[in-house]
């Protein structure tokens, strides 16, 4: 089959199998064509050409509605819940019971048998819109189990779970392939396609490279065929880290505020500074504080050395500070708009002179950066709601660096990413901190946080309990102290 989006050939002749009760798994950098395969599979994208063949029956016909009606559901890397209605009416939603046409109110005891398979713990009647990104994530995957599937397609549905939530899930996958469902696994997380696969695909540039045995694979081997070439996966070395006399550009002093308890830290120039804990662990909310998005109840927030009097995210993008969101699809782009309205939205009085706009300086610094952050494709008036989650973060970076801030937060910014485009991100970030911007790191991998910081605080229940230097500390060092019982009280331990 093949597929193509305006200039961008995003499938290029791909065949593809199935078997029935297997786990299969789908690799390959972002942009491979990985997502726009699995959206074949599940009737979200027609193919230009080619031939499907859905259980041993050619396919001329093929949409969502004929694709759930044979049984092939897809979990999307981008969530499409409705943020109203609640965690039951979203899993049920169109599988709803009818008696005559009338609908039927036995959504509860329907959700209560599910969730027994799932074991996520989600309240059935709290609204979607009330849930992190994490927990709707686990909605989209009950959704897919309440529908019976014969193929389940999942389009990196570990992005937002913790290691228990993982592994949870990957119990799931082998449940269903016991009683023959077949899963299709998109997933960056290469250790887990080896654990839990039978047999993988590796994509590149919109064709399939190989399909192996799994258990023939090696992450080293999986990564030369996504990548052309083998890569080094070691994270990059910190830069030197400021002394600890230099003054601060950020600092939050005893800060509180609706789901922050007396927090404080600082930030210093060139410092690379991680946030670490599990999910809900209000690591977000702190980085929200100190930007000026959620109101702060007490305590002080600083930057350069003043007190923020009037916080709010225009008033922290003025003074130099900058925030990569963890949900870059809802809080960090404009979807509808192209790469270059994306980048320069923010920073339009740059290129503008008595309010005209100077299209070719705007370009010209916008071509710059894509060219640098290899985004692709690099076509600067591309659609950026078609682009992989790898491009849409780079091209996300490109926005914030262009107004080079004295301070950058960055919540997750290699969710959804493959290992190439994360080894470039964290090159980028340690080239952001050595050119003297200072860096607050939020993370749910481990390995990450700890390797790229200078030093880490950790983060429970809305409170700094504790601070570790990144060198030296193993991440079973970091969830030993993230898990004790009787951890220090907030605010009395982790102060800068």
């Amino acid at each position: 089959m093949s597929v193509r989006f305006g200039s961008t050939q995003a499938l290029d002749s791909v065949s593809l199998s199935l078997v029935e009760g297997e786990v299969h798994g789908l690799v390959g950098e972002n942009g491979a064509g990985k997502s726009t395969l699995g959206k074949v599979i599940g009737g979200l994208y027609q193919p230009d050409s080619g031939e499907l063949e859905v259980f041993g029956r050619q396919v001329h016909r093929w949409d969502t509605r004929r694709a759930q009606e044979a049984g092939v559901v897809v979990i999307a890397q981008e969530l499409c819940l409705v943020p109203a209605l609640t965690v039951a009416e979203n899993v049920f939603l169109g599988r709803e019971s009818r008696t005559l046409g009338v609908l039927r109110g036995d959504l509860r005891g329907r959700y209560r048998d599910l969730e027994k398979i799932c074991g996520f713990g989600l309240p059935p009647d709290a609204p979607v819109h009330t849930l992190s990104i994490a927990d709707q994530q686990k909605v989209e995957i009950m959704r897919a189990l309440a529908r019976d599937a014969r193929i389940i397609v999942m389009d990196e549905p570990t992005s937002s779970l913790t290691a228990d939530e993982s592994d949870r899930l990957h119990e799931i996958m082998r449940r269903l392939r016991s009683r023959g469902t077949t899963v299709v696994y998109v997933t960056h997380f290469l250790d887990d396609v080896l654990g839990n696969c039978d047999r993988v695909t590796v994509m590149r540039d919109g064709r399939v490279i190989r399909t192996a045995p799994a258990a023939r694979e090696t992450k080293a081997s999986l990564v030369e065929a996504m990548l052309g070439e083998p890569v080094d996966m070691v994270l990059p070395e910190r830069p030197p880290a400021p002394s600890p006399g230099t003054a601060p550009v950020a600092e939050m002093r005893e800060v509180r505020s609706a789901s922050v308890r007396e927090v404080s830290l600082l930030v210093r120039p060139g410092e690379i500074v991680g946030l670490a804990g599990l999910v809900g662990s209000g690591r977000t909310e702190i980085a929200r504080a100190l930007f000026g998005c959620d109101r702060v109840e007490s305590g002080q927030v600083l930057f350069g050395g003043a007190v923020v009097t009037a916080a709010s995210p225009r008033a922290s993008i003025a003074r130099g500070m900058a925030m990569i969101p963890e949900d870059r699809r809802a809080q960090g782009l404009v979807l509808l708009r192209p790469v270059l309205e994306n980048v320069t939205l923010p920073h339009l009085r740059r290129f503008s002179r008595a309010g005209v706009l100077s299209r070719r300086a705007e370009r010209a610094a916008v071509r710059e950066l894509v060219e640098r952050l290899g985004v692709r494709p690099a076509a600067l008036d591309g659609d950026v709601s078609v682009y992989s989650g790898g491009n849409q973060q780079k091209v996300l970076f490109a926005k914030w660096l262009l107004g080079r801030p004295g301070f950058l937060i960055l919540d997750e910014p290699t969710r959804g990413v493959d290992v190439g485009a994360k080894s470039r991100i964290y090159q980028l970030i340690v080239e952001i901190a050595a050119a003297g911007t200072g860096v607050l790191l939020i993370s749910s991998e481990l390995e990450e946080v700890v390797g790229l910081s200078h030093r880490v605080h950790l983060v429970r229940d809305g409170s700094i309990i504790a601070e570790v230097p990144g060198p030296g500390t193993s991440v079973d060092e970091v969830l030993q102290r993230l898990f004790e019982v009787g951890a220090t009280s907030p605010g009395t331990e982790g102060r800068p």
